[in-house]
């Protein structure tokens, strides 16, 4: 009778507190309500937590451009309104997913930004929740990759696709 070695080794399982997480604000079709919204909350993408409602500290150009009539926010600081818009806890899969949704590098570029809170709804990961007005930091999706006329056109201080520009959102689903 032949005797077989068996090696065992023990399942390490990762609980929730020590997963990679990292803080996104959106403020396009990604927020609540808008059109790709649901891409948030598709499991298959990865994890995302609503932290909370916030506003860009500085103030930048958020425009709706191409045939397709997507927000873009211009990384031109000091330019346009304080953005509007909600930030997300995500995990790395996520994040990937996103980088990958957004173009990244090409035609948008993840930068980290400074917020200030409107309305902190989500977990503080173990830290004090932020208080309406305080500063907090997330990585946003904006762009110098522009068309030259881009700055030229109407800036929003909040997107809504369905909003009274009549430019709504071409759906990738949609496109030729």
């Amino acid at each position: 009778m032949k005797l077989r070695a068996v090696l065992c080794i023990p399942l390490l399982v990762c609980p929730p507190s020590c997963i990679h997480m990292t803080r996104v604000f959106v403020y396009g079709t990604l927020k609540k309500g808008q059109p790709n919204s649901y891409r948030m909350f598709d499991s298959g993408n990865g994890r995302a937590e609503f932290l909370a409602s916030a506003c860009t500290t500085q103030k930048y150009p958020l425009v709706i451009a191409s045939k397709h009539n997507i927000p873009f926010l211009l990384n031109i600081p000091g330019q346009g309104h304080r953005v509007q818009g909600e930030i997300y806890r995500v995990d790395d899969q996520m994040l990937k997913f996103l980088d990958a949704f957004e173009g990244v590098p090409t035609m948008y570029q993840r930068t980290l930004v400074k917020l200030e809170v409107k309305e902190w709804v989500g977990e503080a990961e173990g830290e004090e929740r932020p208080s309406a007005g305080s500063i907090t930091e997330a990585f946003v999706y904006s762009t110098t990759a522009y068309q030259p006329n881009w700055p030229s056109l109407p800036n929003y201080e909040s997107y809504d696709s369905y909003g009274g520009h009549g430019l709504e959102y071409v759906t990738r689903e949609a496109r030729d």
